[in-house]
């Protein structure tokens, strides 16, 4: 006899046929999280997968997403510890990483997740050869050249999230400052994520009016106003989180 679901569902496409969107985070803390909310509310991908070595955790976070799914048109939520769950992947993300302990900088970071990335990368090349690989993990820059080597993969398909994040935050505490919204707020941090970055002042413009023409000192040690403190703060967030 028939089960209800042969009954009502005709199968136009076989159930195991590749995805042709997918998506892939390793790790699963609150940046990896992040990533998998945005991705599933922007429609990004037709499948998306979850890998981490905190099962537990894991199947937490999965179950929310896979209850969430009246929500948003992704069809195909997966995790698990084993990285075969990334195969056929297009984009694997990697925000895994050992986390900062009180009182050190991202570089400090440099040898425990360098460790880290020599154990999952290879893994992720085994089971998706064709993908591209963004890395937000810290020291971000140092290591999306420590991936690109050990991938194998052309220089074009590793990417780091440099300073995105940074220009982020500015762009936000310009508006904060100015009681404007971010999106008007126009500027750019470039170099090094994080402590070593360079704030670029003769960019910055409020709706297409640059604040040196209004302000010639923005951003210098002669300032009155101290917009150099916007910065400052920039590069102390990331210690806050």
């Amino acid at each position: 006899m028939s089960t209800v679901k042969e009954q009502l569902i005709e199968n136009l496409v076989a159930e195991d046929a590749v995805s042709q969107r997918k998506i892939t985070i390793i790790g699963s803390g609150a940046v990896g999280m992040a990533c998998a909310i945005c991705i599933l509310l922007k429609d990004l991908a037709d499948e998306l997968a979850l890998v981490d070595v905190a099962v537990d955790k894991l199947k937490g976070e999965t179950m929310d997403l896979q209850h969430g799914s009246l929500f948003f048109s992704t069809s195909k939520i997966v995790s698990g510890k084993d990285y075969k769950v990334s195969e056929n992947s297009k984009l694997v993300i990697v925000t895994a990483g050992a986390r900062q302990n009180e009182g050190e900088s991202r570089l400090d970071l440099v040898q425990r997740n360098v460790a880290i990335m020599k154990s999952i990368i290879p893994s992720i090349v085994r089971y998706s050869p064709d993908c591209k690989m963004l890395i937000v993990s810290n020291p971000v820059d140092i290591l999306t050249y420590v991936v690109w080597k050990i991938s194998g993969l052309p220089a074009s398909r590793v990417i780091g999230s440099g300073c995105n994040l940074d220009s982020a935050r500015f762009r936000y505490l310009i508006g904060e400052k100015l009681g404007v919204h971010p999106t008007s707020c126009h500027g750019w941090i470039i170099g090094e994520h994080g402590d070593s970055s360079v704030p670029l002042w003769s960019g910055v413009n409020v709706a297409g009016v640059p604040l040196k023409s209004l302000h010639p000192d923005l951003g210098t040690d002669s300032d009155k106003e101290q917009w150099k403190t916007i910065h400052k703060q920039v590069v102390e967030r990331a210690y806050m989180e």
